[in-house]
């Protein structure tokens, strides 16, 4: 479950939002004049997390390396036209169920 609350409440329940993250394994987000700005998860999900923005990362810088020579309005070009098969594609799928 993941709880919201304000920066003030958050420090003064400090010990039961820990407790309730680390026992319920729930997720507090941390909202200052109305707007997230840090959250509060178990240590083994932030370990999660953390693997997977490493492995995003060097995703990225593969994707990145290989289309080095290629300008960046042609790779959109080339997304939107890909996307725009998929999605012509995915109604023609729909129509006939």
């Amino acid at each position: 479950m993941i709880t919201e609350t304000s920066a003030v409440t958050f420090r003064q329940n400090l010990g039961e939002m820990l407790n309730q993250v680390q026992y319920r394994h729930d997720s507090v987000v941390i909202n200052k004049d109305g707007k997230p700005v840090a959250a509060l998860v178990d240590a083994r999900l932030f370990e999660r997390i953390r693997r997977m923005q490493g492995r995003f990362d060097a995703l990225c810088e593969r994707i990145e390396s290989g289309f080095t020579n290629v300008l960046e309005a042609e790779g959109l070009a080339e997304i939107d036209a890909a996307v725009a098969i998929e999605r012509a594609q995915a109604r023609s799928s729909a129509g006939k169920s």
